[in-house]
């Protein structure tokens, strides 16, 4: 484990990272408070600080308050080294921030022992981390196609009208409908339409562009959210994701299946104010259209400012 020291007698520091090394440490010395504070906020810096009290510059009570204060993940585990022994200025570097002290001079089969206890604690931070992390990953994704479910997806629509409205730029959103999906399942079970599911959401997702969104919006359906495209861009887009499914059957346990799927998509230009609601609904018409017109097709409209309902539409 990676450790940062900060004393600012050299010797000291010298003598100190010499030990921790031998115990097996990979040691970040630092000579005074400021150069510590310098290299704590670096990307994958130390999660075990120990500190000299007093130093020039920044104490080390400093940087424990400062450490506290930005709430860092993972868990910065600090041990204070002073040669203050009073009750009342222990606890107040404790109440600063640090998990632990040691007195100088120290015996080094405590301070072994100490820091210890504080890879403990940062490795049990780092588990409840990853725990928290999977949770958080696993309530944001569909548990069949791995995408994102229709809460994660709506959210990523928000922020990317957010995000629209800040840049002055173009957004769309296209439902995709697997065509006849209902004759699927009732031909070769549910099982198989699962199948179908999960590898329509590959196929598509392997061709979306890097920036783009999709999530599994309900049933056969998938919201698919693409930003800063023309209405020609769009079109073309969109073709070729229709393309990418019905080019090629996908396989499944019961032999190799022909797939087709409509969309309709929802166009919001750079110069018009629309919420996210409204261009789903127009989507959702653009769909009807596809699907009116033969399906296995795409169609685009481009909506305005005014509620869905009332808008002229304009297909592309």
């Amino acid at each position: 484990m990676k450790l940062l020291i900060a004393d600012d007698d050299r010797v000291s520091c010298l003598k100190l990272a010499s030990l921790l090394e031998k115990w097996g440490y990979e040691v970040l010395a630092c000579e005074n408070g400021n150069e510590a504070w310098e290299r704590v906020q670096e990307k994958d810096s130390p999660s075990i600080l120990i500190l000299d009290w007093m130093m020039p510059g920044l104490s080390g009570l400093d940087i424990c308050r400062k450490v506290r204060e930005q709430a860092r993940e993972p868990y910065t585990y600090i041990l204070l080294l002073t040669s203050r022994t009073d009750k009342d200025d222990i606890i107040q570097g404790m109440d600063a921030g640090a998990d632990d002290y040691i007195t100088k001079p120290f015996y080094p089969h405590e301070l072994e022992v100490r820091l210890r206890a504080g890879q403990r604690i940062v490795g049990l931070n780092r588990e409840l981390l990853a725990a928290r992390n999977a949770l958080k990953e696993q309530a944001s994704r569909d548990a069949l196609t791995g995408l994102l479910n229709r809460r994660a997806i709506m959210e990523r629509l928000d922020q990317e009208m957010v995000r629209r409205t800040r840049q002055g730029k173009g957004l769309c959103v296209g439902i995709m409908d697997i065509d006849h999906f209902k004759k699927v399942n009732d031909t070769y079970g549910h099982n198989v339409g699962d199948e179908v599911l999960l590898g329509t959401a590959q196929r598509i997702q392997a061709a979306l562009r890097p920036y783009d969104s999709i999530g599994r919006y309900g049933g056969e359906e998938f919201l698919i959210i693409m930003a800063d495209t023309s209405c020609d861009e769009t079109y073309k887009h969109f073709e070729r994701l229709r393309r990418t499914l019905a080019d090629l059957p996908l396989e499944t346990g019961k032999g190799p299946i022909a797939i087709t799927a409509s969309f309709g998509v929802g166009m919001s230009g750079s110069d018009q104010s629309i919420e996210p609601e409204q261009l789903i609904g127009i989507a959702d018409i653009a769909l009807y259209k596809a699907k009116e017109r033969g399906r296995n097709r795409v169609e685009v409209e481009e909506g305005g400012s005014r509620p869905a309902e009332q808008q002229p539409k304009k297909t592309c």
